[in-house]
């Protein structure tokens, strides 16, 4: 397949099955479920960013300095974009933010009385439109470097979508929407994956040297989502048996990354 090709099925295909998979778990109150994909997610992105996109970014980079600090300014600037409220899903009376065990455990036991009347809608299609638009440029620059490196970023972007996404239908749906209108809210959402994808794909044509540089932000997008919104979660569960399961599944997160990585470096 071509590269445009392999943009447009990731963000389309990624974007359907982490809305639709997303669904399904909040439909059938699968809170547990949806704490083992934050876990695995975890291990997914800081897989992805360190086994892959920074690797990528240094060795087409003639300066690894320059790299390193477009990483720093990546999470710098992700730390500002959540404070705008671009990032999180912050609501005038209360913030479920980014943390998706948060915004499922709070708002699955939130009655129906507790509407918010539709105030948090516009917030929840801001963030994330502008997240999934991200998560397409990032997409895009990956299968632009290598088809193995785009694969593998898309599958860490999926894993990270689920349980996000699953917070954020719980929370359409304390505000007052149908079960359909949340879904279908999250799938146009997630159609600015593809036009980000899109755009960064005719915009890179000729602008090649700007790939390590996008590159380096994927991998700061990645490691800020990790260790500033996903990780703090999994503290409110410090008993020993939940610890080990974390561990497993973040390690098994990193190991599917590897493993697809590997599994795709050399295309029949």
């Amino acid at each position: 397949m071509s590269t445009l090709t392999w943009i447009i099925a990731s963000s389309l295909l990624g974007g359907l099955l982490s809305v639709l998979f997303a669904a399904a778990l909040t439909l059938n109150t699968r809170v547990s479920w949806v704490q083992m994909l934050v876990s695995y997610a975890i291990g997914a992105l800081l897989g992805a960013a360190f086994l892959n996109a920074l690797p990528e970014a240094l060795e087409l980079s003639e300066n690894p300095a320059q790299i390193t600090a477009t990483v720093l300014f990546g999470i710098l600037l992700f730390f500002i974009l959540e404070k705008l409220v671009l990032w999180r899903h912050c609501h005038v009376e209360e913030c479920e933010a980014h943390d998706p065990l948060q915004g499922v455990t709070a708002v699955a036991a939130t009655t129906a009385d507790n509407h918010d009347h539709g105030r948090s809608g516009m917030l929840i299609m801001l963030g994330d439109t502008f997240h999934n638009f991200v998560d397409g440029i990032l997409i895009a620059a990956a299968f632009m470097v290598d088809v193995q490196l785009g694969i593998v970023t898309a599958i860490a972007i999926i894993a990270h979508e689920i349980p996000q996404e699953a917070g954020d239908f719980l929370i359409l749906l304390n505000s007052g929407y149908t079960r359909r209108q949340a879904l279908l809210f999250n799938l146009f959402s997630s159609a600015a994956t593809l036009i980000g994808g899109m755009l960064t794909y005719f915009m890179l044509q000729d602008m090649n040297h700007l790939l390590p540089s996008l590159l380096g932000l994927a991998a700061a997008s990645m490691i800020y989502v990790a260790m500033s919104d996903l990780i703090p979660g999994l503290h409110r569960r410090p008993e020993i048996n939940a610890t080990i399961q974390q561990v497993v599944l973040i390690m098994l997160g990193i190991s599917s990354i590897w493993l697809a990585g590997n599994l795709f470096e050399h295309p029949a």
